[in-house]
């Protein structure tokens, strides 16, 4: 076996052993061909109000890799906080989210303040840029999130035609009450360093028309709605509702529906519906030209939670930021 195959097994072996997750009451359709897998930008989702989070990250390549690590804190107007970190070949490390230290142990000069929530991109800015990484969000009442990591950018010629069309299905298996659809729009930026770009959320934002369909395939039409990294207390928030024109609401997160609600009480992305199993369609409008990924958690409140992806990615806009 090449040593090429070894790091990635080994790596493979490591992210089961993190990841594996007993029940699952969520699936999802990608509308992009490779976006689990490895890769050099991965997103990842973290949460600190009342809950801990964990990111692992993996360099797969049997070379050195210099990282990129950005954190946007949704609950202080989209703050961002960066680092660099370095990894030698088939190296794995864990964040911490509440104590987070780079790969040899040091502090990363990152504090996050109590109650922060947001997302982690990783870019590798120098070496082969083939990482693998997956996260684990613990909730107080004893539930857990658990999935792999989405990839910002597949290879070009890995991409499916662009739709702009994406898809969950959900059920209340496992007396599930609770769900968080979380929405990461976010631009990549090539300057002296590579770098996600996401913090003018009137840039940088995601509006949807929201369909859900029972599982007799009735439809039941909602409303439109802006994913963006942004709560209603951010000074854009208003402005970013003008921008957009089609939509009343815009958050980072969202609950499904009426019957299985948002985990903080938080906005719905179908209120006044209470269909309990189903699909839920998200269908772009007005295009922004911004890349876009997506997580649906559902869990019951209490011992069982399940975390799945959907994403798409905006073939035009990468040829442009290229270009």
């Amino acid at each position: 076996m090449s040593l090429n195959k070894i790091f990635k097994t080994s790596a493979a072996f490591l992210i089961a052993l993190f990841i594996f997750t007993p029940a699952t009451f969520a699936g999802f359709s990608l509308v992009e061909t490779d976006s689990v897998g490895d890769s050099d930008t991965l997103i990842f989702f973290f949460d600190l109000r009342d809950r801990e989070s964990f990111i692992q990250l993996t360099n797969i390549d049997p070379d050195a890799a210099t990282v990129h690590i950005q954190i946007w804190d949704v609950s202080n107007n989209c703050n961002e906080n960066d680092f660099f970190d370095t990894y030698t070949p088939a190296d794995t490390h864990t964040y911490n989210m509440r104590n987070i230290l780079t790969n040899d142990g040091n502090p990363s000069g990152v504090v996050l303040p109590e109650g922060a929530y947001g997302f982690v991109t990783t870019i590798v800015e120098v070496g082969f840029r083939a990482l693998v990484g997956n996260f684990r969000v613990v909730d107080n009442a004893g539930y857990e999130y658990r999935t792999n990591a989405v990839n910002g950018f597949a290879e070009y010629g890995g991409w499916a035609a662009f739709d702009p069309n994406l898809t969950f299905n959900y059920n209340t298996s496992g007396n599930v009450t609770l769900s968080d659809v979380i929405g990461i729009p976010f631009d990549l930026m090539h300057n002296a360093v590579e770098e996600i770009f996401v913090a003018n959320i009137t840039d940088t934002y995601a509006p949807f028309d929201i369909d859900i369909y029972d599982l007799n395939e009735v439809p039941f039409s909602c409303r439109n709605v802006i994913f963006a990294c942004t709560d209603q207390d951010n000074p854009l928030y208003e402005a970013l509702l003008e921008e957009s024109g089609d939509a009343s609401v815009a958050s980072f997160e969202y609950g499904i529906n009426d019957a299985i609600p948002h985990s903080r009480g938080g906005e719905l992305l179908c209120p006044n519906n209470v269909v309990s199993e189903g699909f839920v369609t998200l269908n772009l409008i007005n295009d922004p030209f911004t890349n876009f990924i997506g997580y649906i958690g559902l869990n019951n409140g209490n011992g069982r939670g399940s975390m799945d992806s959907f994403s798409y990615s905006n073939v035009q806009a990468f040829q442009d930021a290229e270009g």
